[in-house]
């Protein structure tokens, strides 16, 4: 089974595959495409992949084995609580500017170290140490954010840390919120949900076929 390339598919065709794929992971049926000799080979001069994955590190959050991909399929950058950094921005513009792909997906998850660990520092008022601290302290605006609107669970709060990673690409790069501009690319926040393995659309910005999540950043 081979998927589509990136410049054969729209960012909601993009989308389609990948809660498709989904779908067969948490139904236990995954095909586990592209993942043979000849899709090696194919790859040795060239990359297309369909979607850029942005996500945590966590090590339950495989986002090939989540979404049911192959070797060439997506471009995956992953850090602790997918917490944007220059190298992050880089990586991501370099998917949209020289690869060409259709969708930039953030996936958070439920029962993130990450953002516990901000959660735990509000609440206490005690920083942690080393680079740590550098970490809890890009997660803490979504913390905030999310307590100003009542929710004070963990996972409430990696919902809201989600679509504010999503609203701040689009922000923060003008070669992203360029390419969501002209139709080329859109940019959705996904929850994965670790018991159940379903990752739920949470917000968007583009063209998807989900009109109530789609906006711009401003809105």
């Amino acid at each position: 089974m081979n998927e589509p390339t990136a410049s054969a598919i729209t960012p909601a065709q993009a989308w389609q595959t990948l809660r498709e794929g989904n779908a067969r992971f948490v139904a236990g049926q995954s095909s586990h495409p592209n993942q043979d000799a000849s899709r090696r080979s194919s790859l040795v001069h060239e990359q297309n992949p369909f979607a850029v994955i942005f996500g945590c590190s966590d090590s339950r959050l495989a986002a090939e084995i989540i979404f049911d991909l192959g070797l060439g399929d997506a471009f995956v950058i992953r850090t602790a609580g997918q917490v944007i950094d220059d190298a992050v921005l880089g990586s991501l513009e370099y998917s949209v500017a020289k690869l060409g792909v259709p969708l930039i997906l953030v996936l958070g998850h439920d029962s993130c170290g990450a953002v516990t660990e901000a959660k735990r520092t509000v609440d206490t008022g005690e920083m942690p140490g080393g680079h740590l601290r550098n970490l809890v302290e890009r997660i803490t605006p979504s913390v905030l954010a999310a307590q100003r609107n009542g929710l004070t669970e963990v996972n409430d709060m990696v919902v809201e840390h989600t679509k504010q990673t999503a609203a701040r690409l689009v922000e923060s790069s003008s070669i992203i919120s360029a390419a969501v501009e002209e139709g080329r690319t859109a940019v959705i926040g996904v929850s994965y949900r670790l018991a159940e393995g379903a990752a739920d659309l949470v917000s968007g910005y583009g063209a998807l076929t989900h009109p109530a999540v789609v906006r711009s950043p401003a809105s």
